[in-house]
């Protein structure tokens, strides 16, 4: 029988999630492919995936997936890693580059200027390169490892990128936008979930999902050591940032917090409208309950 395949984002966030998969007892039993955010929904939208780690937002734009229960990447509070860099006040900003690499995090965004922020700006996709992007914006939306590096440049008193000193770094405005969700919601904000195409995730496959968070939650020091060479950048940074910064659950709060993201979205027309997810162990469609 043929491998499922499964597509990656290739961030540190989801590296416990497929530590197991990669380096540990699944290893080889599916066959991985590595991308960005959108490129996981478009694998899968498109059937180039059985299953995907994908934007939370395109299982809402994506029909008849099952989501695998009981995991996610989400943030109970500053997430650290989706930076909105700002040259003015946001509240000024009339102009917002996205990183075309987001969906989720973009939803966010926009979400935030008209509902938190009261502000309208005009929106561009643009290449994820801060520099460039602030350079015909007043702000840009950074995701993932590139604003996880910034943020602890900022953190360590250091130009948060290069070309940073030019714009004025003393004067750029940093908004970690999970954190500005949970200061308007008081929810927390749900990033990206695993999605299968309907019937390829089995009892089989659910478990062996589970078994692979629980795998790289116990690795995370391992895992920090390991991608800190390949990301250069501070191992107790990392691992800090796996522990406190990501919740790998979707326990009630999150769940809570997805179906309001969810909620707003449709309101906002970012989504056709804020239907329940349909969960891979039971294939049976219940409503993501606060």
């Amino acid at each position: 029988m043929d491998r499922l395949r499964i597509s990656v984002v290739e961030y540190l966030n989801t590296a416990p999630l497929v530590w197991s998969f990669k380096h540990g007892p699944l290893a080889g039993k599916y066959d991985l492919s590595f991308t960005v955010p959108s490129q996981c929904a478009e694998d899968l939208r498109l059937g180039r995936a059985d299953i995907a780690i994908i934007p939370a937002i395109e299982c809402q734009r994506i029909p008849d997936l099952d989501v695998i229960p009981d995991v996610a990447i989400a943030s109970k509070g500053a997430v650290r890693s989706i930076l909105l860099v700002s040259k003015v006040s946001i509240k000024q900003a009339r102009h917002v580059a996205l990183d075309s690499s987001s969906r989720s995090s973009a939803a966010l965004v926009r979400l935030l200027c008209q509902g938190y922020w009261g502000i309208h700006p005009e929106f561009v996709e643009a290449q994820p390169d801060v520099a460039a992007m602030l350079a015909h914006a007043d702000a840009a939306l950074v995701i993932g490892d590139p604003a996880l590096r910034l943020q602890l440049r900022h953190e360590a008193g250091q130009p948060a990128f290069p070309g940073a000193e030019k714009l004025g770094a003393d004067k750029l405005f940093i908004y970690d936008v999970a954190e500005q969700w949970r200061q308007w919601t008081g929810r927390p904000a749900v990033l990206a979930l695993w999605a299968a195409r309907h019937g390829c995730a089995t009892s089989e496959v659910v478990a062996d999902f589970l078994a692979a968070k629980q795998y790289g939650l116990k690795r995370i020091r391992e895992i920090a050591v390991n991608t800190a060479i390949q990301l250069d950048l501070p191992a107790a940074s990392l691992a800090s940032y796996l522990r406190h910064n990501i919740d790998f659950s979707l326990d009630a709060a999150n769940l809570a917090g997805l179906k309001l993201f969810y909620e707003k979205a449709a309101q906002a027309g970012l989504i056709h409208a804020a239907s329940p997810l349909r969960f891979a162990h039971h294939h049976a469609r219940v409503q993501v309950e606060s």
